[in-house]
């Protein structure tokens, strides 16, 4: 039993690189797991247990397949090519917020892997070749890591210190911030495999020194951006704030005027009724009501009841551009904007092509009439989110087919592609539908979001 006990410890206090891997082999369910636990807990992913164990299951082959049958670098550098894209389809996530859960990760190892590892050496005198390729060594310096690295995501989760950066990003931000992290992920891939490779040639201080300005650079970088992104912000609510402020500007002077003219209106009213006229007061009421309507629709272009910046600033526009041809518009809003189970970009996109239609058409008719409908329909057994455009048009031959094909339009000089790239953006969703009908009076296009 004794000689038992000395081979056993010969085998895991001797250089040995293929052994060495063998046996730390369990450590890397440690350390997909501990990864996960920090950018889940911080980066405040919303992950079920079944997501959770799939991730780490799937992680770990892939970095055992990869350890034993690819040489390094190419190996780690496959790793961090296809970590982000498996990210995003488990946990149904942004492929921005998938570099940055792979990147944290890595920049926590980056900065304590090679002070662990310089630390061990300092104090048992051994190179650090020797050290990774020594079973023994090389668990017990991983080990510290993942303790370090698991008592950050503790910290993390107890004092609740989550990062919301990617909330309130515009799309090119993001497509800023995904280059400069994927270019981050690289030079921190490279700069692990110079340490590693040259490190017994790397004096303690420069290999701190190397990473820490690496590390600096980048959250500098990343800083410069964030910065950049609220000033892009700071501007897109000074315009929604000016927009709102012209809408108030007209609906105060509308008050102002129907203030001013009410005694008239009631003595209009009162003449009407003593000489028993219901024609003429039936008139002059649709007509005083056509003034009411517009009050009511100002009211409704209201930033707190459209909230989201760009659909609110779209609809504030093609009122006025309407209003300019003489159209009514009219706005039912119950919906909130937030909770809405379709990106706003193709949503805006979307409304603003059936809008444009809406007011071409109805700007033919003698009576210039959309309806504008947002509402949640609660009444099927499974919710869903409406978006109604009803307007008023000429054309009552108008095939309901045919409008969706590419480049086909009643306008000579019109390229015919607004319904055709709303058909393509319904092809790309399983959960959007969109009813095209039309009556006597009103063209319909009704777009139902499902969960």
């Amino acid at each position: 039993m004794t000689n038992l006990f000395q081979t056993i410890w010969f085998y895991l206090t001797t250089p040995n690189e293929m052994l060495t891997n063998l046996i730390c082999s369990p450590l890397l369910i440690v350390d997909a797991y501990v990864g996960m636990f920090l950018f889940v807990t911080i980066l405040n992913f919303e992950a079920t247990k079944k997501e959770k164990l799939w991730y780490v299951g799937i992680i770990s082959m892939l970095a055992l397949s990869t350890r034993f049958l690819i040489p390094n670098p190419y190996g780690t550098f496959i790793n961090m090519i296809a970590i982000p894209f498996l990210i995003m389809y488990i946990f149904k996530t942004s492929l921005l917020k998938s570099v940055l859960a792979e990147l944290l990760p890595l920049l926590v190892s980056a900065l304590v892997e090679p002070i662990c590892a310089k630390f061990y050496i300092l104090i048992f005198q051994i190179p650090l070749e020797t050290a990774m390729t020594t079973p023994l060594s090389r668990m017990f310096v991983m080990l510290l890591i993942y303790a370090i690295i698991y008592s950050i995501g503790i910290l993390s989760k107890k004092f609740d210190l989550n990062i919301h950066l990617l909330d309130d990003f515009n799309f090119k931000s993001k497509v800023l911030l995904t280059v400069t992290f994927c270019l981050g992920l690289v030079s921190i891939g490279i700069q692990y495999y110079i340490v590693n490779y040259y490190s017994n040639n790397i004096p303690v201080i420069i290999t701190l020194l190397s990473t820490s300005i690496l590390l600096i650079y980048f959250f500098i970088s990343l800083y410069g951006l964030v910065r950049t992104n609220q000033l892009e912000l700071t501007k897109q609510h000074l315009e929604e704030s000016e927009l709102y402020n012209k809408t108030l500007s007209i609906l105060y002077d509308n008050i102002r005027c129907f203030k001013h003219d009410f005694s008239n209106m009631v003595q209009a009213i009162g003449g009407y009724v003593k000489t028993e006229d219901m024609p003429g007061l039936t008139k002059y009421y649709a007509q005083l009501s056509d003034d009411c309507q517009k009050v009511k629709n100002l009211t409704a272009l209201n930033p707190m009841v459209i909230n989201n910046p760009a659909t609110y600033s779209l609809l504030t526009s093609k009122y006025y551009a309407a209003e300019s041809k003489g159209i009514s518009i009219q706005f039912d809003l119950f919906m909130d904007l937030s909770t809405l189970h379709m990106k706003i970009y193709e949503f805006c996109k979307v409304l603003g092509i059936l809008l444009d239609n809406a007011i071409e058409a109805s700007s033919e008719c003698p009576e210039k009439i959309i309806h504008v409908k947002m509402r949640v329909d609660s009444s099927m057994q499974q919710p869903r989110q409406l978006l109604i455009i009803e307007n008023t048009y000429a054309d009552k031959d108008v095939n309901l087919e045919k409008i969706f094909e590419k480049s086909f339009s009643t306008k000579p000089h019109n390229t015919g592609l607004g319904l055709w790239e709303i058909r393509k953006i319904l092809r790309r969703h399983n959960n959007l539908n969109l009813y095209t009908t039309k009556n006597e009076q009103f063209f319909i296009q009704q777009l139902e979001i499902y969960p």
